[in-house]
């Protein structure tokens, strides 16, 4: 992070630079860091700077030139998504930043970066990464400009991009790189990026694809602003080819051809095993005088498993981390956890084991990916092949409560209620062991005509669980809630929609208190449907477009609608 911190290590320059819009925490939530430790550990030296000004280029021109590449992230979040909320208002703070502090990363991170590396270093190879990157990798709608803008590979200008987890890809960018030898600062950009084509879960500019591939073309990006349906086909296009591996994609941008190679294959339980065994401390860069909140929230919290089966049409976790899920053993979990009763903040409690999903770990698929066509495993119903191991979950959480120095295991949230449902001995599990007090689950809406274009089940199935939920809690003796996290003005969704669900809430005296405006993030299906106003079969459906209609929709719900601000 420093170049103190470089001369004691030795180190007369790095091998990659790290820029990201995150603070920089030693924590494997964090991307960076996560992404350092990686390369670190095959022998690449790895400078970070986190969250650099950028009015001027020396906070990234400070720790020297990098010997192979320079690698690009927004952050955790997109940075729009993190200055702005759903009716574009700036947001006053940023979990991500030291102290919480707002405005520390600027508007559309990836590009601003890009071009202080590009006059910092010229002609060092750039490679951007993380979802900012991953879900505009291809031409995606902009909600806070109302426009449908090119993938953020030219925008940026950067050589390389990288979708989805990047472990795989960024160690072979480098590997690349260095078993060239080339000198980045006289090599031509043409051989550079000619050596980093083909690397699996990335985006290039280039004539085709490699020999003997097919590839399939989207819809170009001027046939998409000239007609916004169609981004609906390419969006599906994209998720077919991130659910399932394949096929090759390209994409006309003009003259130019944007090649979308497949995902990289997910990383097997042994490599999960190895990363999350890497040294990371857990702790933000002593240089901070505050931690960034996101720590606290995330501190000693344990991912057991990556991808989610869901496939919700609103989610950029399945787009980003695939459907299929990859799962850590529950040595290198305990392991993990031993590790974690030593830190010097240690209280006892473990906040979370789980990963998008939370009774997802150990699931896996019978069928044959390359030949199934489901957008998800779970709807319109639980696929036959979609094998879980919840039992095994509850297992694993009991065996972390055993270890000596351990006191509680709490899931609070990110339970799939409709596949807890198919198993009584975890739901009991769940309930009576590892809730403390309050549970948020997610049925997003009441409208089972909404729900269907969420992938998401019927409320039939949450109101089942609810039942169930009350009533494993009182055989337990424990008074605890479930607090439903909820969507409004999701494409298709009505203001009699809206009532219908405030109706539910209002006969049994419940106030929601999780309410998110539905945001059109780049990348996703129900972004599509907000843009074009079809459904993924393309019939026409209702949107709230409008921040008025947005509003009147949120206000239905949460009690501020006009009517009730006129009394």
């Amino acid at each position: 992070m420093s170049r103190a911190e470089m001369d004691r290590l030795g180190w007369d320059a790095p091998d990659i630079l790290l820029v990201t819009g995150d603070a920089y925490v030693d924590h494997p939530s964090f991307g960076s860091a996560l992404l350092g430790r990686w390369l670190a550990a095959a022998g690449f030296r790895v400078a970070i700077v986190a969250q650099p000004r950028w009015d001027k280029a020396d906070d990234i021109a400070s720790l020297g030139r990098a010997r192979l590449f320079a690698g690009v992230t927004a952050g955790a979040l997109d940075s729009l998504l993190a200055h702005y909320t759903a009716f574009r208002k700036k947001r006053h703070d940023d979990a991500y930043t030291p102290g919480g502090e707002a405005g520390k990363r600027p508007n559309r991170a990836c590009t601003v970066y890009t071009s202080l590396v590009r006059h910092a270093f010229p002609g060092l190879p750039v490679v951007i990464g993380g979802i900012e990157a991953s879900m505009r990798r291809a031409t995606h709608f902009d909600f806070w400009t109302d426009a449908m803008r090119r993938s953020i590979l030219f925008d940026s200008k950067a050589d390389l991009l990288v979708y989805g987890m990047a472990e795989r890809a960024i160690l072979d960018v480098a590997t690349r790189l260095q078993t060239a030898g080339l000198d980045s600062a006289k090599a031509e950009r043409k051989a550079v990026k000619k050596l980093l084509e083909g690397i699996p879960g990335t985006v290039y500019v280039a004539d085709g694809v490699p020999p003997d591939t097919e590839a399939h073309p989207i819809p170009s990006h001027e046939e998409i602003v000239s007609d916004p349906k169609k981004l609906m086909t390419a969006t599906l296009l994209l998720e077919q080819q991130a659910h399932n591996g394949g096929p090759w994609l390209t994409q006309a941008h003009l003259d130019r051809k944007l090649i979308l190679a497949p995902p990289a294959l997910p990383l097997t339980s042994k490599e999960l095993d190895k990363v999350y065994a890497l040294p990371f401390t857990r702790r933000a860069h002593p240089s901070y005088i505050k931690a960034p909140p996101a720590l606290e929230m995330i501190q000693f919290s344990v991912t057991s498993h990556r991808g989610c089966a869901s496939g919700c049409s609103f989610c950029a976790l399945a787009l980003h981390q695939g459907r299929h899920i990859a799962s850590r053993s529950q040595e290198s979990i305990l392991s993990e956890i031993r590790a974690m009763t030593a830190h010097p903040a240690w209280r006892g409690s473990i906040t979370n084991i789980g990963g998008a999903t939370v009774n997802m770990w150990g699931a896996s698929c019978a069928g044959n990916p390359a030949t199934c066509r489901r957008t998800s495993c779970l709807w319109p119903n639980i696929c036959h092949d979609f094998k879980t191991d919840q039992p095994g979950q509850a297992a694993l959480m009991r065996a972390a409560g055993r270890l000596p120095g351990v006191k509680h295991v709490r899931t609070a949230g990110g339970v799939r209620h409709d596949l807890a449902m198919t198993d009584h001995k975890y739901m009991e599990a769940l309930v009576g062991e590892f809730t403390g007090g309050q549970l948020t689950i997610a049925p997003e809406h009441k409208s089972d005509k909404v729900l269907s274009l969420m992938r998401k089940p019927a409320f039939a199935v949450f109101e089942k669980f609810l039942g169930e939920f009350d009533n494993l809690s009182k055989k337990c003796g424990k008074e605890q809630y479930v607090i439903p996290y909820l969507i409004s003005a999701f494409p298709g969704c009505t203001d009699a929609d809206m009532r219908e669900l405030s109706d539910w809430f209002n006969q049994r005296g419940w106030r929601p208190q999780q309410v998110q405006c539905f945001i059109p993030t780049p990348g996703t299906v129900a972004t599509a449907m907000y843009c074009a106003g079809i459904d993924p079969a393309g019939k026409q459906i209702s949107v709230a477009r409008t921040d008025a209609e947005r509003l009147r929709q949120h206000g239905i719900l949460s009690g501020t609608s006009n009517r009730d601000r006129s009394r």
